[in-house]
């Protein structure tokens, strides 16, 4: 019933497209366009891409810091390591290149070496006061002798936030305000005002200024990305298309597919901007993916149609068989590709689950497309010239088909062998892989702002924030000199530690006035003794110059401190081992019956998130496996046949992970991403062999080998050539600045070039040796889906000419 119900659907289904043609096209036009009404909606993220869930245990702690704090992560930092720096000209250059940068809205405050402060006890008021190391410009070297003596040697308060006192490197510190570092201000300021303004510094004074800190990375990072979706969609459409051409040897169809493509990019930035979807790093991808799957559907449909006219020539005849025919079988496909793509909606993660909604739609929309443009056009079209048909009789690839014949007839336990040693050092290899949580890893590697943040790690130890928050439970409890020495012992670690900079906090505050009342002397850069610290207290309550600093370490109550180092980029493992080690330094120094100290800030958020990312993958890959196999067992009406759609499409797979391990590409989200992609797309391969092997069973009156054989023959080819496209379509990605995105790309190639010799070796292979359990009548005997029409040839038929 369902069998006839399916046949009657797509004969209904061809009537309607070729009776209601102009119909059909003014629509596709008119939701074209509404959909490119959706395109201003677009928008790149502009605040830091958060991986884990909004209710996650990590995001309500750094949110609890935020809302005590405010925003940690609006620091911009400008540096320079040059000798010739220190002299007036340049100097005085450098200070009003720093003064001029305040003009700009997007600035709250900008600390240069101009504005740096002496504490200095003022005893006949008791108390301190600020007076600046620049009192006026700078004229003499005396002065610049004088004032790099005060900071690289009397003042440690300063060093390693402002300089290098070893390095002799100079940086600034740029505060944004904290309304626009989540919003495009932040973009304009960094692209329009501060690039251009450095880059005119750097030329005129002849001095190499590097740049960095959160807003900048987030800011340039995204527009690598903005700028590579259109070298994406292009590339893919130039390799795609000229693939294309070199198969059908015809500029006509592939006219045609590239307009059906581009229709479909069409939609699918509209779907993101009529979801409000942000563009990030995966959705990106999208765009160049549905190209990549769009073409194989166009290779299926044009070629079943010049098929179909050298069989008859009737032309009407041709397209309604293209629908009929290989409508239900690109459907079957693109339902299955979708399917590895809408697993990611089931994650928890906001990133995953968008990517998963735009791509699974997208792939829905561009088989929508591809089954209505295609037979119209082709409507209006005149019959094909001959020149438009001779690829149909060339043998060029009869040689490859052979041979994998004579492989599955001759070498089958050569086969299992290979595959049983692949399988084996491939389980070696995965035990090998790493996970990364590197934020610079996936960046451009040779860009300058990359080179920039490798700079500021060797020079300041890292430039992403770590926060300890300390919650003394109590108002006014951080300034007791108990506190303070915890806090002190604390930070001792966090020095020890090479992976993270020098702390600043409120400690550092009480040691700088400290040496201010023993009248700067460096000795006395330490905390007061308990008889020191009730007459050095009295001297910072009258001193509204310590009260302004101390509003940064403090909050208005006296019972929060902040600690904030910066980190290096470094890997989850590392990560870890030094989260760790602060946590147990915490429990011991800090009684959690009397504080509540939490380790925050973006640094973790981003590390911690990438761990929960590469979780959800794995769930969501497992997910396309239950859910693909739920299908095609419903499709062939057999469980059994699930053991022998699996095995080789899960092999390469393993061959991949393996792979991974040997040469020493990281798990991270972008590289997991290439198991649920290639995993849907490979299955479609499986399917349409096992589709035709079950026609051919019947043909044959259950003949296995003879149907085996037959079912190779006319799929093989078919296999080639969409695994060609699909390979040099992936193949694009490498030509990508992220690293992730090369990996995806290399990696997703890879992988379903091991799926085609996969299910054109291991499948017949298995299914020979298993027939009379798995591949028998009884198991094959009414599939729930007919895909393949049992009285007409199959699309890879076509192919096999």
């Amino acid at each position: 019933m369902f069998k006839l119900f399916t046949a009657q659907f797509w004969d209904i289904t061809a009537r309607l497209i070729l009776r209601n043609k102009i119909s059909i096209l003014i629509a596709i036009i008119l939701v074209t366009y509404l959909f490119s009404t959706q395109w201003q909606y677009m928008r790149f993220s502009n605040s830091e891409a958060n991986m884990l869930p909004d209710n996650h245990e990590v995001n309500l702690t750094y949110n609890k810091f935020l809302q005590t704090f405010g925003e940690e992560g609006n620091l911009i930092i400008i540096g320079v390591k040059d000798s010739t720096l220190f002299t007036v000209d340049k100097l005085k250059a450098w200070n009003t290149f720093c003064d001029e940068l305040k003009d700009y809205d997007a600035v709250e405050s900008v600390i240069s070496i101009k504005d740096l402060q002496k504490l200095i006890k003022d005893s006949a008021n008791q108390k301190f006061a600020l007076e600046p190391f620049i009192k006026d410009s700078i004229t003499s070297i005396a002065q610049i002798e004088k004032l790099q003596k005060e900071l690289f040697v009397q003042y440690p308060f300063y060093d390693n936030f402002l300089f290098n006192s070893k390095t002799k490197t100079i940086r600034t510190a740029v505060y944004l305000k904290k309304s626009i570092v989540n919003t495009s201000a932040r973009k304009k300021f960094v692209l329009n005002d501060l690039l251009p303004k450095t880059k005119a510094f750097e030329t005129t004074n002849n001095l190499d200024v590097r740049v960095s800190g959160m807003p900048y990375i987030r800011t340039m990072n995204s527009q690598n990305i903005i700028d590579e979706i259109n070298l994406f969609v292009i590339a893919a459409l130039l390799v795609t298309s000229l693939i294309f051409f070199f198969f059908f040897r015809s500029f006509r169809a592939t006219f045609i597919s590239l307009v059906v493509v581009c229709i479909g990019v069409a939609w699918t930035l509209g779907i993101i901007g009529l979801l409000k979807y942000e563009v990030s790093v995966l959705t990106a991808l999208i765009p160049p993916l549905i190209i990549v799957i769009g073409i194989p559907n166009c290779i299926f449909l044009i070629n079943k149609y010049q098929h179909e006219v050298k069989l008859h020539g009737n032309k009407v005849k041709s397209l309604q068989r293209v629908i009929t025919k290989i409508g239900n079988a690109t459907l079957m496909t693109n339902v299955t590709t979708a399917s590895g793509f809408a697993t990611f909606i089931l994650t928890e993660s906001k990133l995953l689950k968008e990517f998963g909604v735009v791509a699974s739609l997208s792939i829905l929309a561009i088989f929508i497309l591809c089954l209505l443009i295609i037979p119209i056009i082709y409507t209006f079209l005149p019959f094909p010239k001959d020149r438009h048909l001779e690829h149909l009789n060339k043998r060029w690839i009869g040689g490859f088909v052979n041979w994998m014949e004579r492989m599955v007839r001759q070498r089958r336990i050569t086969i299992y062998c290979f595959s049983l040693v692949l399988l084996i050092a491939s389980i070696i290899g995965i035990y090998q892989i790493k996970i990364s949580g590197s934020l610079i890893e996936d960046m451009p590697q040779d860009s300058e702002f990359v080179n920039d943040i490798r700079f500021f790690e060797n020079e300041f130890n890292g430039i992403m924030p770590v926060e300890i928050m300390v919650d003394t439970k109590r108002k006014k409890g951080v300034m007791k000199l108990s506190t303070l020495k915890r806090m002190n012992e604390l930070e001792d670690l966090i020095i020890e530690t090479p992976e993270l900079s020098k702390p600043v906090s409120v400690v550092s505050l009480v040691k700088y006035s400290k040496q201010a009342y023993y009248n700067g002397k460096p000795k006395y850069y330490q905390l007061p003794t308990s008889q020191e610290n009730s007459f050095i207290l009295s001297y910072a309550k009258n001193s509204t110059s310590n009260v302004n600093m101390l509003n940064n370490f403090v909050d208005s109550t006296g019972q929060y401190a902040r600690i904030t180092t910066f980190m290096k980029d470094i890997g989850t493992d590392k990560m870890e081992r030094i989260e760790e080690n602060l946590q147990t330094k915490i429990d011991k120094v800090f009684p959690k019956d009397r504080f509540d100290v939490i380790v925050t800030g973006s640094a973790l958020v981003f590390l911690k998130g990438t761990k929960y990312l590469v979780k959800n993958l794995a769930i969501s890959l497992s997910l396309a496996i239950l859910l693909i196999s739920l299908f095609m067992a419903y499709m062939f009406r057999s469980g059994r046949m699930i053991i022998v759609s699996l095995i080789p499409n899960l092999l390469p797979l393993v061959i991949t992970a393996g792979l991974m391990g040997y040469l020493g590409v990281p798990i991270k989200p972008s590289t997991i991403l290439v198991f649920s992609i290639a995993f849907g797309i490979s299955v479609d391969d499986t399917i349409h062999f096992l589709a035709k092997y079950r026609q051919e069973l019947q043909t044959n009156n259950w003949k296995i080998k003879t149907s085996v054989y037959g079912a190779l023959r006319e799929t093989g080819v078919s296999m080639f050539y969409t695994s060609i496209v699909l390979f040099f379509g992936f193949s694009v990605f490498t030509i990508s600045s992220f690293g992730g995105t090369v990996a995806l790309g290399a990696l997703v190639s890879a992988t379903l070039l091991f799926a085609m010799l996969s299910n054109l070796l291991l499948l017949p292979s298995l299914l020979l040796s298993l027939e009379r359990n798995i591949a028998n009548k009884e198991v094959l005997r009414k599939p729930s889906i007919n895909i393949i029409p049992e009285e007409d040839e199959t699309p890879q038929d076509n192919l096999n000419s």
